[in-house]
């Protein structure tokens, strides 16, 4: 009740401050008023508040002692004395409460603040993914008018697409609101879509799409001359996405695999003056690379297109054509009913048995199923056959391998199938471009697209050349041409081939006359893949990087442990303790190198984790795609460790 109260005396204080968050949650579809934003925003500070504030207790109760002794020095040489700062003349528990009432109010603070600019960062995120999917959608919009569609009809198809186009078809679906629930006529709904999405690009184009309607203009010609230009547009958003893609590159690899090896050696070095702990470095190793590569892969999924989550869903159609016959089952039916009935219940067992693959092929994540139940036994055998050692060390270093190999037992399958499926698609999407050029081209003498597909049948287009023998066998057997090319879609499921078949179909359903539409579809298809290999060709380089910045923090790794931790083990084992200063006792413990040696491997192979990932995000545009790098990394950092140590 007093954090509603706050935000309504808030809102009336600051009116215009909280007005431009009100127009980013609209421009964001947040699907909240700005009072309820507000009462959020004040219940996440306090709660993260609070947090800091214990925390802040905490830290207090570790740095507060009677007295603390620093020197301070400065470049200048200048001579500064010593300062002893003493504790001041308060209870503990005030000082205490005062580092923490800073922590808290400070972190509140932080965080409310972060949190009203929080709209405005999703505006902008959904600005540029409108941006970016702006082309696909207009060359739909013109695929439907030159069937002969009607503005509304084009926006309510569009809208019910928005697995395939994205943020543009739920911006279509604020038009439909409009003229279905608020009684608006299609050019108000369009123009007043106009003033609230976030996309500049967008806007104009509403904008001038108003302008076109209401003047009696060719609706057709205008989307037309829309596409190319968007076309162009896009190829320009992609250099500058492969410019923001190569700035992170390099500051993950500067950050995140060269900043973390300086500290480790400086830290392992400090231990030579009994200065460095086991806990501070622990704190870089499973705190500090996990959440600043998180952190990295966030941002790269925040600005990247979502291309390959495609969803589609089957209606299942039910004929009604023989609903008034009655059906009459006689006793000698039964059996050959009950037979039919149990031969289709194995005939999904009998094709996995055939092709065991395809199965897994079509979902990867089905390697899970095998994969997962595998690695459980396989650590349920090492628990029960490894001693339980009381030295947790000890039982950590002789079990971390085997917890390798467990992990190692889920990826390989999952990324070995995966980059079998990806050549797969890959090869096919290649071919999309040709086959649309040449199924455009065979349209514009006559024939129906059905007859083409029999055409192309006879040519060879590379991989794709399969799956038209497949369409032309539906086209034969009596299908349409549009669930034809639909039941393609479902056997490849990627967005670039979803965006031309939903294209494809719905200008088929409208008109026999397509070849303009698959010109414009083949030129998008084309494109598409020319930004996907230049992607590739400018990320190549910045992944050769990873693997070599990952080998240098591996051989590093390496080095410190034969030519530092080894002599140090030697030199405690032999005894010869007298000549070594007081300093270096702590660290020629064998406890203390144990944990070192056990903390330097783990860096190595978190940093193979995230490295992998990272490198198929960057260079493919998906994390899946860099689970094989991540694979790698692992095989070469457990083989590595093992024969050197």
């Amino acid at each position: 009740m007093i954090i509603d109260w706050y935000a309504h005396w808030a809102i009336r204080r600051h009116p215009e401050k909280y007005r431009a968050v009100r127009l980013d949650l609209f421009s964001a579809r947040a699907g909240l008023t700005i009072e309820q934003y507000l009462t959020y925003c004040v219940l996440i500070s306090l709660s993260f508040g609070a947090v800091l504030g214990i925390i802040g207790y905490l830290i207090a109760m570790m740095l507060f002692f009677p007295e603390m002794h620093t020197s301070l020095f400065n470049i200048f040489g200048t001579t500064i004395p010593a300062v002893t700062i003493s504790q001041p003349p308060l209870p503990e528990i005030l000082q205490r409460s005062l580092v923490a009432l800073i922590f808290s109010v400070t972190a509140a603070l932080l965080i409310y603040q972060l949190l009203l600019r929080y709209p405005g960062m999703m505006k902008n995120n959904r600005s540029v993914r409108i941006n970016l999917t702006l082309h696909n959608a207009v060359s739909y919009m013109y695929a439907m008018r030159r069937g002969g569609a009607e503005i509304l009809p084009i926006f309510k198809s569009l809208s019910e697409n928005a697995d395939i186009y994205g943020e543009v078809a739920y911006e279509c679906r604020q038009v439909m609101r409009d003229t279905e629930y608020f009684g608006m006529d299609v050019v108000s709904a369009i123009r007043n879509l106009s003033l609230s999405t976030p996309s500049e690009k967008l806007k104009d184009f509403l904008e001038d799409f108003v302008s076109i309607i209401e003047s009696g203009g060719n609706v057709a010609n205008f989307l037309g001359s829309r596409v190319r230009v968007y076309q162009d547009d896009a190829q320009f958003e992609q250099k500058q996405f492969l410019s923001t893609l190569q700035l992170v590159a390099e500051s993950y690899v500067t950050l995140f695999v060269a900043g973390p090896l300086f500290l480790i050696i400086i830290m392992v070095v400090l231990g030579l003056m009994g200065q460095t702990s086991t806990v501070q470095l622990s704190a870089i190793i499973y705190g500090l690379i996990p959440i600043g590569s998180l952190i990295f892969i966030i941002f790269v999924d925040l600005i990247s297109l979502q291309t390959d989550n495609v969803r589609r869903t089957t209606r299942q159609v039910v004929l009604h054509e023989y609903r008034d016959v009655r059906v009459v089952v006689q006793e000698s039916d039964k059996m050959h009913l009950s037979h039919l009935r149990r031969k289709d219940q194995w005939k999904h067992v009998r094709e996995f048995v055939r092709h065991p693959f395809a199965w897994f092929m079509t979902d990867v994540r089905r390697t899970f199923y095998v994969s997962v139940p595998l690695m459980l036994c396989y650590l349920a055998s090492i628990y029960l056959m490894v001693p339980q050692y009381r030295d947790f060390e000890l039982y950590l270093n002789v079990v971390d391998d085997h917890l390798i190999i467990a992990l190692l037992i889920v990826l390989v399958p999952y990324a070995l199938l995966f980059e079998l499926w990806r050549r797969k698609v890959r090869g096919i999407e290649e071919s999309i471009p040709e086959f649309l050029s040449r199924l455009s081209g065979i349209n514009r003498v006559g024939l129906t697209p059905a007859r083409a597909i029999a055409v192309l049948e006879k040519t060879n287009l590379g991989l794709i050349s399969y799956e038209i023998h497949r369409i032309k066998r539906d086209l034969d057997w009596g299908g349409l041409f549009t669930d034809a090319l639909i039941r393609f879609e479902h056997r490849v499921q990627t967005a670039a081939i979803a965006r031309n078949v939903t294209l494809i179909t719905k200008a088929s359903e409208m008109t026999g006359d397509i070849a303009e539409i698959l010109s414009i579809s083949a030129n998008d298809a084309r494109m598409s893949e020319t930004l996907k290999r230049e992607r590739l060709a400018d990320m190549i380089i910045y992944i050769i990087v990873i693997y070599l910045a990952f080998a240098v923090f591996v051989f590093v790794v390496i080095v410190l442990d034969w030519n530092f931790l080894s002599t140090l083990r030697d030199i405690g084992a032999g005894g010869g303790m007298e000549n070594i200063p007081s300093s270096m006792l702590a660290i020629t413990e064998a406890g203390t190198l144990a944990i070192i040696s056990r903390l330097l491997f783990h860096a190595c192979i978190i940093n193979a984790i995230f490295s992998g990932l990272i490198a198929g995000q960057m260079g493919e545009g998906s994390i899946p795609a860099g689970v094989k790098h991540t694979v790698i990394m692992l095989v070469i950092s457990l083989i590595i460790f093992n024969l050197a140590f």
